[in-house]
């Protein structure tokens, strides 16, 4: 059930593996197809040796397969179409393929790009200016290298530090914790990745504890939301991926496929204490089942708190996984939705039908 969107239609993953081996040029910009055996991602009308169809996941975006850990392909350069200038794409290919080395203002200006516009443009894509999105992929790698159990000194020269004391400044200044704590299995921070669906692309983050946030990229809230994923969980946000991401996307996509009704992913979701007594209360509607506010107020011990109840209920930051979309209105209408009252629809009539097959 892999679709991707391109103005708002899907396109069903059956018309994209069509276009995919027949190499239809028309397709070329609506979407990309990664080939998962070997980590790149091409064009519809890449020439390359096609792979098996269970071997392929798609994309509407390159930025999607990028965040996804999935390399341009050469022979087709599927990054030259991007929505984005052609040197975004390639700027973030390049930090991507080798985070440890740090591309300076110097050749920026070299290859024709004023640095002040390309630190504008990466502010609006990810909220980090062109450095910090460097180092953020630089301190995620060694952080995962040190995790791994990786000599210390080894870490610090293989991404490009010059120093023990300039390498533990910066890794103190974004993850809070020192290499050594980390070294001890005393740091984390929230990993944040991309996972394409269905409905549009979801933008992932986990801890070593479990799932924090779980997003629509085009959700109207979901910056605000990561700020206060960032000051609840006191942990830094950066690129990456770690077990509980790579079990998120399996189940998703078995969701999505209509194979999976319950989801056995841990989920480290703090709040207040009425949030999470909500939070807690939702993931026991059942599968196929929608709950008034009314019903969710009851649910939590307080009848009258209905108002309050569909705050904590707006303010979950894990989508699908604590399944806020089946609460509706007391009248039977959707009431409302932060991903979009098309995809709130369309989760409550995948469940219903996975809910009727399982009765069959």
């Amino acid at each position: 059930m892999n679709e991707t969107l391109f103005d708002g239609a899907p396109i069903p993953r059956a018309e994209m593996e069509r276009a995919f081996l027949s190499r239809d040029a028309s397709y070329d910009g609506l979407f990309y197809a990664a080939v998962t055996t070997t980590g790149i991602f091409c064009r519809p009308s890449c020439k390359a040796r096609k792979p098996l169809p269970g071997n392929v996941v798609y994309y509407g975006k390159a930025a999607e397969a990028l965040f996804s850990g999935y390399r341009p392909c050469k022979r087709c350069a599927p990054l030259s179409s991007d929505a984005d200038p052609e040197w975004v794409s390639s700027l973030i290919a390049e930090i991507e393929a080798n985070p440890s080395e740090k591309i300076r203002e110097g050749e920026l200006r070299e290859r024709g790009l004023d640095p002040a516009t390309v630190r504008r443009r990466f502010l609006g894509r990810f909220g980090l200016s062109f450095n910090a999105y460097q180092r953020a992929r630089r301190l995620a790698a060694a952080f995962e290298d040190i995790k791994e159990g990786a000599d210390l000194d080894e870490a610090i020269l293989g991404h490009g530090y010059e120093s023990h004391a300039g390498f533990r400044d910066a890794f103190t200044r974004l993850f809070g914790s020192t290499p050594g704590a980390v070294a001890r299995g005393d740091g984390d921070f929230v990993r944040i990745q991309w996972i394409e669906s269905p409905l549009g692309p979801l933008v992932a983050g986990a801890t070593d504890r479990g799932i924090a946030f779980l997003e629509f990229s085009d959700r109207r809230m979901m910056e605000a939301q990561a700020r206060t994923l960032a000051l609840r969980i006191h942990l830094p946000i950066a690129p990456g991926r770690n077990g509980h991401l790579e079990l998120l996307e399996a189940e998703l996509a078995e969701y999505f496929a209509g194979r999976r009704s319950e989801f056995d992913i841990p989920i480290y979701e703090p709040g207040t204490p009425f949030q999470e007594k909500v939070w807690t209360a939702l993931r026991t509607i059942p599968c196929g089942s929608t709950w008034s506010y009314a019903q969710l107020a009851g649910a939590v011990g307080d009848p009258q708190a209905t108002r309050a109840v569909a705050r904590a209920n707006g303010m979950n930051r894990v989508a699908i996984l604590v399944p806020c979309h089946r609460v509706i209105g007391a009248d039977g209408g959707l009431g409302g939705y932060g991903g979009g009252l098309w995809r709130k629809r369309t989760l409550l009539d995948l469940e219903t039908r996975m809910e009727a097959e399982g009765r069959d």
